[in-house]
């Protein structure tokens, strides 16, 4: 059985002392959670997260990391430079990141290889837009992309990275993929996975999915077979709303 995990992703959104005050609130809404509870949150916010989470289930995670050790590369920040600030966990390939930064299948196989070497737990996203999925490329391209994301990695690595199945189409614009949509492709990535590391891997590996999930529709959702969690933007900002993604079993 895998444990179910669910992650924020506050994006751009919060200054520190809003951070405080969202995590606060949200600590005793999650303290009986069945799941992994995670929030990625911007780099000024990491302090204040870590502090408020203090003594909860709620883990701290960032939204990015870059690929070296150190160097010429500004406005970065290296894998060893989050874990000194006591962050667990690291979102990688973002459609935002590609869309509007530039990242690349090759950088995200960059970045994971160096989060993972540093003993970060990773999350890495993929999918497709809604002119490849109307083109019929969702299959083609989401196993591309994940096996792309993991080259390198040993079976023992791949066993505990979280892939995030991200429709591009879903994201912020309240369109969500139905459930056996979403269901239908993560299945495809599980296969691809187990086809190139072995099927006892692949039945390890968690994917999330990360296409507007919210209160309304995470029941749905979570109870596709291959849907092991969910890596929320929006409904993240808000504690009631992430509350009861996180506690969507009660």
């Amino acid at each position: 059985m895998r444990k179910p995990i669910i992650a924020g992703n506050w994006k751009m959104n919060k200054t520190p002392e809003e951070a405080k005050a969202l995590v606060t609130e949200l600590k005793p809404l999650v303290k009986d959670a069945n799941c992994d509870v995670v929030v990625c949150v911007p780099a000024v916010n990491f302090a204040a997260v870590k502090e408020a989470a203090k003594g909860s289930k709620i883990k701290l995670g960032a939204e990015n990391v870059h690929w070296a050790k150190s160097g010429a590369f500004t406005g970065e920040l290296s894998a060893d430079m989050l874990k000194a600030c006591g962050v667990e966990y690291v979102i990688i390939g973002h459609s935002e990141r590609r869309q509007y930064f530039g990242e690349t299948d090759k950088t995200v196989n960059q970045r994971v290889l160096a989060a993972v070497e540093a003993g970060l737990k990773v999350i890495m996203c993929v999918g497709e837009n809604k002119e490849e999925r109307e083109a019929g490329y969702t299959d083609a391209l989401v196993e591309y992309q994940t096996l792309i994301g993991l080259n390198g990695l040993t079976k023992e690595q791949v066993a505990k990275i979280i892939i995030a199945y991200e429709p591009v189409w879903a994201i912020g614009t309240g369109l969500t993929a139905t459930d056996e949509q979403a269901n239908e492709t993560i299945g495809v990535i599980r296969a691809a996975v187990a086809r190139k590391y072995g099927k006892g891997t692949a039945n390890k590996v968690r994917i999330q999915y990360g296409g507007s999930m919210n209160p309304k529709n995470v029941k749905g959702l979570m109870a596709q077979p291959e849907i092991d969690g969910g890596l929320i933007g929006g409904a993240s900002l808000k504690a009631p709303d992430f509350s009861q993604v996180v506690n969507y079993d009660k």
